[in-house]
Parts: structure tokens; sequence; C-alpha cells
């Protein structure tokens, strides 16, 4: 921060106003100014050193200096408060309601107590706080149910084709004859022509043939015997 050079006052007075108490030793450089609002007041102890130019402006309360303070050129202190003994105010510091305490040193061109140029953090949004994910409950695996194994179809054991049943050949019976019925009444008897018969009636109709083959039959035999 840049601080302009103090000038020299040409006012070699010190102004003072209202309820203000100064010791004796107190230092009081030119162009000091004391002023202390109704019910308020301004107590400087011994030993105190007021540079040139200081302002001091009690309102709503007590402004006390404690002994041995140093106020540099050009500090001003305005509402109630207390500086403590030898402490150490720069020059051109600006000091409203203070509270030093004993022993405290303030660099030049400080600020303090000014609420209405006080940086305020800006309000950042809570955080929520991180929390782990919940992990869902992990469910034990499901078996899949058990089928009983299948069996395979038992085919039946294959059986060699076996030929029908076929009753028992039995021995080819001779072709069975006709059986000769006795011709009923009425019926005209059926003439069946053999050898035999055949010969009959050859025998009936032709005499003279039986005749011929006995003598046929004789000269084989002659003609037999006389060889």
């Amino acid at each position: 921060m840049y601080l302009r050079p103090l000038q020299l006052s040409s006012n070699s007075q010190v102004y003072i106003s209202g309820d203000v108490v100064v010791d004796e030793g107190v230092a009081i450089a030119p162009g000091v100014i004391l002023q202390a609002d109704p019910d308020s007041r301004i107590s400087i102890a011994a030993g105190t050193c007021i540079g040139m130019g200081v302002i001091l402006h009690a309102r709503q309360g007590t402004l006390e200096i404690g002994a041995g303070a140093i106020l540099g050129a050009g500090v001003l202190v305005v509402g109630s408060g207390a500086i403590g003994a030898n402490s150490c105010i720069g020059a051109g510091t600006t000091l409203i309601n203070p509270c030093i305490e004993q022993r405290q040193i303030l660099a030049a061109g400080s600020l303090m107590g000014d609420d209405s140029r006080q940086i305020t953090a800006e309000a950042k949004p809570q955080s929520k706080p991180e929390t782990s994910p919940v992990e869902p409950p992990v469910e034990p695996p499901v078996e899949p149910p058990v089928e009983p194994p299948v069996e395979p179809p038992v085919e039946p054991p294959e059986t060699a084709p076996t030929n029908p049943l076929t009753p028992p050949e039995t021995a080819a019976s001779p072709p069975s004859t006709p059986t000769e019925q006795p011709p009923q009444p009425g019926e005209i008897p059926t003439i069946l022509y053999g050898q035999a018969h055949i010969n009959r009636l050859l025998g009936t109709l032709f005499p003279h043939r039986q005749a011929f083959n006995r003598s046929e039959e004789n000269g084989k035999t002659f003609s037999g015997g006389s060889e």
C-alpha cells in the first residue's frame, strides 16, 4: 500500500473537544485533534507519544490510550476501545473500535475494525460429507434346481424275426378215391368202362376171338418147346 509522505502542518495548535483527560507526561505533536462525543471520553496515560496529525475521536464509549504507547503520524482512531501500554501503531494506520493488546506492533498503513470493508469469504455450499456408497446386500447365489438325471429310454432287445408258426407238415396222404355209392332210385347209374369190362364185352361180341387168342398162345408155347 502506497503512503504519501506526511506534510508538515502549519497548525501548531492541538484541538481538544469534549471530555478529554491528558496526563502531564504525554507528548503531543502539532496538528493533533482530540474529540469526544457527548457521553464519550478520551483518556491518555503518561508517557504516551502522539505523532503529528493524529486524530482521536471517541464515540459511544471511552477510548483509552495506555501508558507508553506510541501513535505514529497520521493515525486515525475512531470509536471506543483501548490501545494497550507500550504498543506501537505505525503511521497512517486506521483503527475503528480498537482492541490492541500490550506491546503489540502494527505496521504502517494498517486497517483494523472496518466492518464495512471487511472481506468475507463467499459462502460456499456446504458439501455433503462424503459417504462411501452403500453396497447393496449381496444375496447368496441361487443354485439352479438339480434335475434328476434323465435315463435314456430302454429299447427292447432286438429279436430275430420268427417265421409264423405253421402246423407240422404231415405226410402226404394219398388222394382219397371216391367210394361208389349205390344208385339211388330214379337216378341213371354211371357206367365205368374198365379193361376187364371191355374184355368181357369183346368176348361176348366176338366169341371166336378167345379161341384165336388161345391158338396164338399155344403156337408160341409149341415153338418155344421145340427149340
